[in-house]
């Protein structure tokens, strides 16, 4: 009967003690997610540019470019900094243009290595370096690919010709409608 007692104080104490080191953070790491290291922190959209959604993309290149529609693809690996750092210029272009282009973000590594690749697959436009981003038209012609961190302005140019939009400087800024937006203005018959 004694033991019994001094058994379960011995797992009372060292439930307790549990609870109190998981408590104070003593049983854990810290995080070592960062947006300027080379280190794997998981899917990069959604720590880095907010957007979870980009990957895994819903399509292939060939479906894709099967859809008459613009393509943005962009290769990337989740351990690079300077992918972790374009993610979220990525993510600002699927804004105004994600229901009318397709934007295919790529892992590097998810391509496979084959010896040759058809032009409606995505390794055969890979260079081997990330990020990448290539652009192609409804009609699947490359009208451009560039290796590094792209600025914004320059893919949105590049967009806003492929949809015969106006220069930037031209035309009031590209945004989606709020959804839910609240009219409080008072209308008379």
């Amino acid at each position: 009967m004694v033991t019994h007692f001094f058994r379960g104080l011995c797992l009372s104490l060292i439930s307790l003690l549990a609870v109190a080191s998981l408590w104070l953070g003593l049983g854990s790491a810290p995080a070592l997610a960062e947006l300027n290291d080379d280190h794997y922190d998981g899917n990069i959209f959604a720590l880095y540019a907010g957007n979870g959604s980009i990957v895994p993309p819903r399509f292939n290149l060939a479906q894709s470019l099967q859809q008459d529609k613009p393509t943005l693809l962009v290769f990337y690996a989740d351990d690079s900094r300077d992918s972790k750092q374009f993610s979220s210029v990525i993510s600002q272009l699927q804004a105004p243009y994600g229901r009318v282009a397709n934007v295919l973000a790529i892992a590097a590594d998810s391509v496979p290595v084959k010896d040759s690749y058809a032009k409606n697959e995505s390794g055969y436009y890979f260079t081997g370096s990330v990020p990448q981003t290539v652009i192609f038209e409804a009609d699947g012609t490359v009208v451009f690919n560039e290796v590094g961190q792209v600025p914004y302005e320059i893919i949105d140019d590049k967009m806003r010709e492929i949809f015969n939009l106006l220069p930037r400087e031209e035309s009031a800024e590209l945004r989606r409608r709020p959804i839910n937006e609240v009219n409080g203005e008072l209308v008379s018959d």
